[in-house]
């Protein structure tokens, strides 16, 4: 057998040269250098111990479609401020592009550049990375996604010490944009954050993650002073939440579904996220089997998330269940009562004036370590707002379909002591939620950081 050569063309070795994450990409991002800078050599390579330049070798996309942006741009245009603007979920997504329309309104000139999504691109800014299939939901799930959110975050970082925007607006997203935040202002550009990490819930000592935040635009009413006592410069401008419109007559949206307007309707809501639908939707499913087995007058209808997303196809046997593949505000328009996974839909509930029973589920492992650092008495965000517990909540091994259905039935019947009771408690929920014009009042405080 012939022995190896020892010494390699120059051929050779351009032929082997790594082409991953610590090679090879700055040449396919050239275009997004300044004029003059993108022909010349590429900086140091990003590597242990080293910290990335302006020109570091960023990482390569070619492998990876599902991350790959769709438009490029080149540095913003001269003139009015350039803005970057960052979401990480649909959630999220939505609530950026409402705030870049009101942007547009206040700042005619601004350009617009973006981690985001459609709802972004709709608004108009200029999506250089997209969000899809980067959300995860649990401590253990996160950890698939660390490698894609580096890479991400080391464009992002170079952008920065560019100098490409002058100003920063990041989006809830808290595991990636404290970092985000981090990098952008160690380039002396400021930050504002709209939609604060949850970190009343798992204890003050994580606020100084925010240090590098300038503004911090606050969604629920007790955040502001939990905030501002901790030295953050937190404004409460209201739940984005407040901007949808009227709910429409319960009789026409269950028409609209298929469903007969004179008998009760049970609503579930298992979220929009994989691991959640997962998780949620065969006891949520079980759980409504005992409702009809109790209730055979009773409808059931399942909120799944539009055009079927990342959770289409989990909703397995069925049954006598419609599953309403859409907005979920139809949903929330035709039911009598709920059943929730926590978070931001007991607040969508609270707004329909829809009584509901919460319940979540995590990985065990992910639940294991949430329960030893939650600080806070619910995790139903109606109950943390009210105060009080209003719905009934049901946790991990306490989520079985037996305990949703005893606690869900009583609501079905409107004029019941249960969903009486219940009522009263989101109208005080309602009430604390303050006026429309979140994303307005965001805009503000990003004019006002602009200069």
């Amino acid at each position: 057998m012939a022995r190896p050569r020892r010494h390699a063309t120059r051929a050779d070795r351009r032929a082997r040269a790594p082409r991953g994450s610590r090679g090879g990409a700055a040449r396919a991002r050239a275009r997004e250098l300044p004029p003059g800078r993108a022909r010349r050599r590429r900086g140091r390579r990003v590597g242990r111990g080293r910290r990335p330049g302006p020109r570091a070798g960023l990482p390569s996309l070619r492998r990876r479609p599902s991350l790959a942006p769709r438009h490029r741009a080149a540095v913003s245009p001269p003139g009015g401020p350039r803005i970057y603007v960052s979401a990480g979920e649909p959630s999220g997504d939505a609530h950026a592009a409402a705030v870049v329309t009101a942007l547009r309104q206040r700042v005619p000139g601004a350009t617009f550049e973006a981690f985001g999504g459609p709802a972004l691109e709709a608004a108009g800014a200029t999506v250089l990375d997209r969000m899809e299939r980067m959300s995860v939901v649990g401590f253990v799930e996160a950890l698939w996604k660390l490698p894609p959110h580096f890479r991400l975050l080391g464009r992002v970082r170079a952008a920065f010490r560019a100098k490409r925007y002058d100003l920063v607006v990041l989006v809830d997203y808290p595991g990636y944009h404290l970092r985000a935040a981090a990098a952008a202002a160690a380039a002396g550009i400021p930050v504002l954050y709209y939609i604060a990490p949850q970190m009343w819930a798992w204890g003050p000592g994580r606020v100084r993650k925010l240090a590098a935040v300038k503004r911090l635009a606050v969604i629920l009413p007790f955040e502001e002073q939990f905030f501002r006592e901790r030295g953050v410069a937190a404004t409460f401008v209201g739940h984005p939440l407040r901007d949808r419109p009227p709910l429409p007559p319960r009789a026409e949206t269950r028409t609209a579904l298929g469903l007969d307007p004179s008998r009760p309707v049970l609503g579930l809501f298992p979220g929009s996220r994989r691991q959640e639908v997962v998780r949620l939707w065969p006891v949520f499913r079980d759980a409504a089997e005992r409702v009809l087995a109790e209730r055979p007058d009773a409808q059931v209808v399942v909120a799944a998330p539009p055009g079927g997303g990342g959770a289409g196809g989990r909703y397995d046997g069925p049954g006598a269940i419609r599953i309403h593949t859409g907005d979920a505000f139809a949903v929330f328009a035709a039911a009598d009562a709920a059943l929730c996974k926590s978070g931001t839909t007991t607040l969508e509930a609270a707004l329909a004036d829809l009584p509901m029973v919460i319940a979540y589920r995590l990985n065990p492992v992910s639940f294991a370590i949430a329960i030893r650092l939650l600080r806070v008495p619910h995790v139903g965000l109606v109950n943390l707002i009210a105060g009080r517990e209003v719905a009934p909540e049901f946790l991990q091994a306490a989520a079985t379909p037996q305990s949703l259905a005893a606690a869900v039935l009583p609501l079905l019947e409107r004029e019941s002591g249960a969903a009486r009771r219940q009522r009263e408690g989101l109208a005080l929920v309602r009430d604390r939620l303050g006026p429309p014009g979140a994303a307005d009042r965001v805009a503000r405080l990003a004019v006002e950081l602009l200069g």
